[in-house]
């Protein structure tokens, strides 16, 4: 099939292509009302962002989705912004930002093919069926050429798939790694039964956390779907902008992005929130994919020994195991999280440099940091606190 076969365009806006045509690449599966693999790359998640300011003018994350057609059918879709800076990417490229505007050149804008302040990972190049291979190939020559005919520094790719990966490595792009840590049933029908996988003293200590947290002096809410109530929203947007306050400096979501999804995807959402003295004093907020838990935002305004360990990690097991999900995501970075049954995994991301010199200075440098990461990872998981095979339970 050749080149001319395929048009490449650039829309500015969700609302400048259908739902239907959108999921029918991002989330084919999801037919007859089940849910999503990843819930956002779907239209209703990257919607949500887009109408509720969250993303577009102002932000520094001004969308260029780009759409590959055949026939006047588009069969490829990837969510492209033109970013004003590295924030809400979780995966960090100040330090080449830093380097290339030092050498005279100016790093920004770039290219990202990313969802916004969402370390998940997922499918970045979302086509239909059976069009995986030629849909890749399309959407990353029309992001490359995008960056290029606008002489901008670079385009990135991150949080994908380990497949599209290698896919954008053998078009030429560099490829880079990094670590999370997720948390995995093993079929387990309770929590304790996944307890019973840990070594003695991590059970007792994991045990004696829930105690503690839930000692708080009140009780925790489970809400999904028509549960939700808007006052529930409110005391979340409350937890959400002191979290943002201090990690951020501003939230990276509006108050109306809440107000989005609880329209559009509230039975994908899981809201844990803490109630003391008919006051809710603390939340977490996850999203529900199909086999998987995402963890996204947790704040408080009370301070509580273990709570933040009950909410965001026990709570997450114990709903994965009752609704028998295979993963939690809980989220970036966090070696604490080990500790608590959430072992690292490797994540993805590829870029595009265009400039040659910078390019080999970049590709030197993830060499070195591919090196370290496994390094660490290997290490890390050896502190894991299952019991070894074959190990006596001490």
């Amino acid at each position: 099939m050749s080149k001319t076969d395929i048009e490449i365009n650039v829309v500015s806006g969700m609302s400048e292509i259908s739902a239907d045509v959108w999921d029918a690449c991002a989330c084919p599966e999801a037919t007859n009302g089940q849910l999503a693999n990843d819930p956002f790359t779907t239209y209703r998640f990257l919607s949500a962002l887009e109408n509720s300011g969250s993303v577009g003018p102002g932000t520094g994350w001004s969308a260029r989705h780009v759409t590959a057609s055949m026939d006047g059918k588009i069969f490829a879709v990837a969510p492209l912004y033109a970013k004003g800076h590295s924030q809400g990417e979780y995966i960090f490229d100040h330090s080449w930002a830093h380097a290339l505007e030092n050498a005279g050149g100016q790093y920004y804008p770039k290219l990202q093919i990313a969802v916004p302040f969402t370390p998940a990972t997922g499918r970045r190049f979302l086509t239909r069926p059976g069009m995986e291979t030629i849909g890749q190939a399309a959407l990353v020559q029309g992001a490359v050429q995008l960056a290029a005919e606008n002489q901008l520094s670079s385009l990135h790719v991150t949080f994908c798939t380990e497949p599209e990966a290698a896919a954008a490595k053998s078009m030429g792009l560099l490829h880079r790694t990094g670590q999370q840590f997720h948390w995995q049933n093993q079929t387990y029908s309770e929590f304790d039964d996944f307890l019973a996988c840990l070594s003695s003293r991590k059970r007792k200590a994991i045990r004696k956390e829930r105690k503690v947290a839930q000692s708080f002096g009140g009780d925790i809410l489970a809400l999904t779907g028509d549960d939700i109530a808007p006052e529930h929203w409110d005391s979340f947007w409350n937890f959400y902008q002191d979290t943002g306050a201090r990690k951020w400096g501003t939230p990276y979501l509006t108050r109306a992005f809440f107000d989005e999804i609880q329209a559009t995807m509230r039975n994908e959402v899981l809201l844990m929130l803490a109630r003391r003295n008919g006051n809710f004093i603390a939340g977490a907020l996850n999203f529900i994919g199909r086999k998987t838990l995402y963890g996204r935002y947790w704040g408080c305004i009370e301070d509580h020994a273990c709570l933040h360990f009950e909410m965001c990690y026990y709570q997450a097991i114990d709903f994965a195991i009752s609704r028998g999900l295979d993963t939690v995501e809980a989220g970036a970075q966090g070696d604490h999280k080990l500790a608590r049954g959430y072992l690292p995994v490797e994540t993805h991301s590829v870029h595009w440099i265009a400039d040659p010199g910078f390019r080999q200075a970049i590709e030197q440098y993830l060499a070195a940091e591919t090196s370290a990461v496994q390094e660490e990872r290997t290490i890390l998981t050896s502190y894991g606190p299952f019991r070894k095979t074959g190990a006596e339970d001490t």
